[in-house]
């Protein structure tokens, strides 16, 4: 019988570093989220009762609102952006190793090393008043200072972070589905559109799912894209964490807030974890 003990010992450092430096500080963001605010101070009050007057707060319809355009605004820049990142991959799944490849791959992996601020900013810069921003709120019919051309931009913020990273992640998934599948459904009278999703789609789903939650994570904890882009109208549940830490001191409000948006994702990625794969397997 082997040996566990080594394989034991190796995992105890980053095991330790983990929950000193991740699962401790939750617990204390937990813990602050039940203390009382005193206003006037900083943070909880020692002396004060555990409450759950943080959380209940958080049912008011303002606080609902903003959770609501949350989700709705992350889950379309989700699925768009994976969506427009699958022909990317597929683009470079199906090259062989060559300059093209190698570019393409470089392309992406830059994109992600661009920081938040300049993407911000350019997209400011080409969409916004001094750039394309009255062409495209007059196709939409909206006004360029209106709610809805804000909820615009930061979908093509978002999008601008998740397509590229998508795409990178996806194009593992593909290299391992055989295309001779495919050629196999063409043969048998399947046009090319149907024999791709029923094969190279469908077995793909997996990476296709993995690349919506991480995304879809990155996307509702977004906090510069929605503070910059969103230009006030538009606020996530980061922005308002950040309010309750950095302009009030209210940390135990901020806290709860945060836990909110932890479960959330939670929540998210068990639903679609259990739900998808058992919904693509009846396919």
């Amino acid at each position: 019988m082997r040996s566990v003990r080594g394989p034991i010992l190796l995992l105890l450092p980053g095991s330790a570093l983990l929950l000193l430096l991740l699962v401790f500080p939750l617990l204390q963001v937990a813990e602050q989220s039940f203390r009382e605010y005193v206003p006037g101070g900083i943070g909880a009050a020692a002396d004060k009762p555990y409450t759950l007057r943080h959380y209940l707060e958080l049912l008011h319809p303002v606080y609902l609102r903003y959770l609501a355009a949350m989700i709705r605004i992350g889950l379309t820049s989700t699925a768009v952006g994976v969506a427009l990142a699958y022909p990317i991959a597929y683009f470079i799944a199906r090259r062989r190793a060559g300059r093209v490849r190698t570019l393409a791959l470089g392309f992406l992996v830059a994109f992600l090393f661009l920081s938040v601020l300049v993407r911000v900013y350019s997209l400011e810069l080409s969409f916004g008043p001094v750039g394309l921003g009255a062409v495209l709120s007059g196709l939409m019919g909206v006004g360029r200072n209106s709610r809805e051309y804000a909820e615009f931009m930061v979908v093509i913020g978002l999008m601008h972070h998740n397509v590229p990273l998508s795409a990178l992640l996806l194009v593992s998934t593909i290299q391992n589905v055989n295309p001779r599948l495919a050629e196999a459904a063409q043969a048998l009278g399947a046009p090319r559109w149907k024999a791709h999703l029923s094969t190279t789609v469908v077995l793909s789903i997996r990476g296709l799912l993995s690349a919506f939650l991480i995304n879809y994570a990155i996307a509702i904890s977004a906090f510069v894209i929605p503070m910059v882009l969103g230009k006030g109208k538009v606020l996530f549940m980061s922005n308002l964490v950040y309010d309750r830490f950095g302009e009030v001191a209210n940390y135990p409000s901020g806290s709860a807030i945060a836990i909110q948006l932890l479960l959330l994702a939670f929540a998210m990625i068990y639903l679609l974890t259990r739900l998808a794969p058992t919904r693509w397997e009846k396919v």
